[in-house]
């Protein structure tokens, strides 16, 4: 009972302070799924999962959620004294959604987990230091943008400049000031709101207003490091639309743009899962990355994007094909049963790291398009990513995976 107490206390004055529920708050221990697990003499926190707090995650550019709003940020406060997390709590009331983790080990799976907007971390963590978390996240492709605010009792020059030459933007004295703790964190939070922004605006293509080729490089590389850390396969499909120069001369450049934008959005509407990504790749290409989605899924999705612009029946009387904007695609797959599988990393990322690459994915689907295209267009192949020469080794995905929702279709 005497481990019972402390958590009931914090769960309730965390509750006032800063109106976040913490009901769910328990002293058991719950492995990536919320709750509170005494660790020595401190008490270790852990959220509950984003769909408890009405956080889940938002689909990335060009996906069904896509004018979704988020109307709070997320603010990841890391002590390993809980008395000033309950201060800062306070503080920064009404700033955002708060989940708190006294390690640093811990601070990193919630952020990865959640993917903070800022952190607030306590330089000088046992075990873990502030520092050595910064210096992980930023050799992150998922955390390197997080913002992180540090917290510490030095007042040493040489201290804040290792700080920032790692990474940090700010730095926060202790004992801290609530003046200055608030203004730091609205800054930092503004500062982060108007650079997602631009990225949103640079990263967008013109035409469909989904993901460009930059943004969809960015997104491939974080996904794969997501993929290797929790053990998850990932498909891609390279989207080809058939004979659209043809298309072009035949129906003019402002129709090709309108047929861009009915197949984005015949394309998203296929996107069922909220961590499917959509992007434009270049003129006539798109790209659809499935994370979490092996072989037999991939090619079901596969299906599901030839029959959703084959029922567009978009006008195409110069295809050599049929009388209708067709299109090719080409699949390649990371599962458990490629050649190069490994088994997940470790929590702290030490593990082994498979022979293929997010690189790898791409061309293999690449070569895969090719094979399609050469093999008469308007169809799906696929090849595995452990491939050297994907265009010769592809294959065509077999009729028998088609959903049998779609076979009536044909």
């Amino acid at each position: 009972m005497g481990a019972v107490m402390p958590c009931l206390r914090f769960s309730c004055i965390c509750n006032y302070l800063t109106g976040c529920n913490l009901s769910w708050l328990s002293p058991m221990r719950r492995a990536r799924s919320g709750g509170v697990m005494p660790h020595g003499s401190s008490v270790q926190l852990f959220s509950p999962p984003a769909d408890v707090l009405g956080m889940k995650r938002a689909r990335r550019w060009g996906g069904p959620n896509e004018g979704a709003i988020r109307m709070e940020h997320n603010i990841l406060l890391v002590d390993d004294d809980p008395g000033l997390i309950r201060v800062m709590a306070r503080m920064l009331a009404g700033q955002g959604q708060f989940r708190f983790a006294t390690t640093g080990e811990a601070a990193l799976q919630l952020a990865r987990d959640w993917q903070p907007d800022l952190m607030v971390l306590d330089a000088e963590l046992p075990g873990m230091s502030g520092f050595q978390v910064c210096e992980t996240m930023k050799a992150d492709p998922v955390l390197r943008d997080v913002p992180i605010i540090f917290v510490t009792s030095h007042s040493d020059h040489d201290f804040e400049v290792k700080g920032l030459g790692l990474g940090a933007v700010d730095f926060i004295a202790k004992p801290v000031n609530e003046a200055l703790v608030l203004a730091r964190v609205k800054t930092q939070l503004r500062i982060k709101r108007l650079t997602d922004e631009l990225r949103r605006n640079a990263t967008k293509d013109r035409v469909t207003k989904l993901a460009n080729q930059t943004n969809f490089e960015e997104t491939l590389s974080k996904e794969w490091a997501r993929g290797l850390r929790t053990g998850t396969a990932v498909s891609l499909l390279l989207i080809g639309l058939d004979h659209m120069d043809a298309y072009g001369e035949r129906y003019g450049h402002q129709m090709v743009d309108k047929t861009l934008r009915s197949i984005s959005q015949a394309l998203l509407e296929t996107c069922t899962h909220p961590a499917d990504f959509l992007a434009r790749f270049d003129r006539n290409t798109f790209a659809m990355l499935l994370p979490g989605s092996d072989r037999e899924h991939g090619e079901e999705r596969a299906h599901a994007v030839l029959d959703a612009i084959e029922q567009l029946g978009i006008d195409h009387d110069t295809s050599p094909l049929s009388g209708h904007v067709t299109a090719t695609i080409g699949m390649s797959v990371y599962d458990s049963a490629s050649t190069c599988w490994v088994e997940p990393l470790a929590a702290d990322g030490v593990g082994e790291l498979p022979e293929c690459d997010a690189q790898a994915l791409y061309r293999s689907a690449k070569g895969a398009l090719k094979a399609a295209r050469l093999a008469g267009c308007a169809q799906s192949w696929w090849a595995d990513i452990g491939q050297d020469d994907a265009q010769a080794r592809a294959e065509e995905i077999s009729a028998h995976s088609r959903p049998a929702s779609l076979q009536a279709i044909a």
